[in-house]
């Protein structure tokens, strides 16, 4: 109890001159095209907000992009001279009282240092924000636009009271204050973006917020990866991890072979080898709205049907991310006994992870959306990789996965140990699905994140 005491003290000397900073900066005259984005996450892995900083920054912008460094950006984010990245600290968990307190405590910590590192920042004609998270993130926004003249356009990526119902259960009290909170502030944004149809109609139905849909589409650097780009990549992954390593040694040498490939050592000519085992990736960020048993059941009956003669090939299944479960998944993954199949889990750096989804063979995506109307980015980046896509059904799938088009959907391990067997059948067919799949991705134009961007978003920051 006293601690809390003095926490509440603490921070009721610190507002007066946080308000005064604010106060001294909202008087200074405001730098013209500048923007603010805010994420309360890892910079590094909130992919939409890098796009929203770079395409800001290509269109005459400057932007100061706050969140937490916990991973590599992109290069392009790094090195371009208008975006400056201002680094926020976690508070990791306490240790002392009860749950409700420690996250209450974090709660007013996160309000007040991002109120602080806001206030001493240039302000900006707008703030971004990310949502999620939006606690306590949309209304210090909010105050801090008061404050200084900004705008707040908040970029509608799902509900936070949603994620938060996995944990606790959608009738906890956390979650429904989250909920109220979230549509309370979120109705004072000037602007308001979306990432799916389904939210904008929900938006404006359940909350009465107005959104403008901007789906997520891939960068330009998500593509086809050169064959010789892809031996470089997996000599380089097999480094570390056993699965991209060559079966067999070749008979020269001084060849260069990985599971997949191989470099002939005089032409230094790099062709796929003719026994390579299937290249499967999922990526996740290992919460709850991602059932990787299902994956893990299906894998394990196609390797049943291996092993029962089927003429399928050895498969080797990536599944790359950061997250809460990924201990309790690869602890799962140790126990399994598996002869024809391999997993691994790695953490890619930015630049290797477009290179891996535009060399594999087939995408598997197991989000389920925890308010079923936002989509999964990693689906958008697989496409622009031209890779097709196993993706497990969910309310608005349909807005992104069209079935037996670029891809397939299924409702459960079943239905997806079928789909590996219907598309790895005589692996490597030019004629079967799977290249019929990748064929319709490159035919399909899809528009990339900065022609999208300047279609949907650019008009809105200009006009108002």
């Amino acid at each position: 109890m006293a601690a809390s005491w003095l926490v509440f003290l603490a921070l009721c000397l610190l507002l007066p001159l946080l308000l005064l900073g604010g106060w001294k900066r909202w008087r200074r005259r405001r730098a013209a095209r500048h923007v603010v984005a805010v994420v309360l996450g890892d910079v590094g892995r909130s992919p939409r907000m890098q796009y929203h900083a770079l395409s800001l920054a290509m269109h005459g912008f400057s932007v100061t992009l706050l969140g937490f460094c916990n991973s590599k950006p992109h290069d392009e984010l790094l090195q371009n001279n208008r975006i400056q990245i201002v680094g926020l600290t976690e508070l990791q968990s306490l240790a002392v009282g009860p749950r409700v307190f420690q996250y209450g405590v974090k709660v007013v910590f996160q309000a007040m240092y991002l109120l602080w590192k806001l206030m001493w920042r240039e302000p900006g004609d707008y703030i971004f924000l990310q949502n999620p998270p939006g606690l306590p993130s949309i209304a210090v926004c909010w105050f801090v636009g008061c404050l200084c003249g900004s705008k707040l356009v908040i970029d509608w990526h799902n509900y936070g009271y949603s994620i938060m119902g996995l944990v606790h259960g959608p009738s906890h009290p956390l979650v429904l204050l989250a909920k109220w909170y979230e549509r309370f502030f979120g109705r004072l944004s000037h602007l308001n973006l979306c990432v799916t149809n389904a939210m904008r109609e929900d938006l404006a139905e359940n909350w009465r917020i107005s959104a403008v849909t901007v789906y997520d589409k891939p960068a330009s650097f998500f593509k086809e990866t050169p064959l010789d780009l892809q031996h470089w990549l997996f000599m380089k992954l097999g480094g570390t991890y056993s699965p991209f390593r060559a079966r067999s040694e070749p008979e020269d040498p001084a060849t260069e072979r990985s599971a997949f490939t191989e470099r002939d050592a005089g032409s230094g000519l790099v062709t796929r080898l003719r026994e390579r085992p299937a290249l499967l990736i999922s990526s996740t960020s290992w919460t709850e709205d991602e059932d990787f048993s299902i994956l893990l059941a299906a894998l394990e009956k196609f390797e049943q049907l291996i092993l029962d003669g089927h003429k399928l090939p050895s498969l080797v299944c990536v599944i790359t991310g950061k997250g809460p479960l990924r201990e309790y998944y690869s602890r799962l993954i140790q126990q399994k006994c598996f002869q024809r199949v391999q997993v691994c889990t790695p953490w890619l750096e930015a630049e290797d992870y477009p290179l891996l989804l535009g060399s594999a063979d087939l995408g598997v995506c197991l989000h389920t959306s925890s308010s079923g109307l936002d989509l999964p980015m990693k689906v958008v980046d697989m496409f622009g990789c031209c890779l097709p896509v196993c993706a497990v059904n969910f309310k608005c799938l349909h807005e992104l996965v069209k079935h037996e088009e670029n891809g397939l959907v299924f409702e459960d391990s079943e239905e997806l140990a079928a789909q590996l067997q219907m598309l790895f059948s005589n692996f490597p067919d030019p004629a079967g699905k799977l290249n019929q799949f990748r064929k319709n991705l490159r035919e399909s134009e899809q528009l990339r994140w900065d022609e999208s961007w300047v279609q949907t978003v650019l008009p809105l920051v200009m006009d108002t």
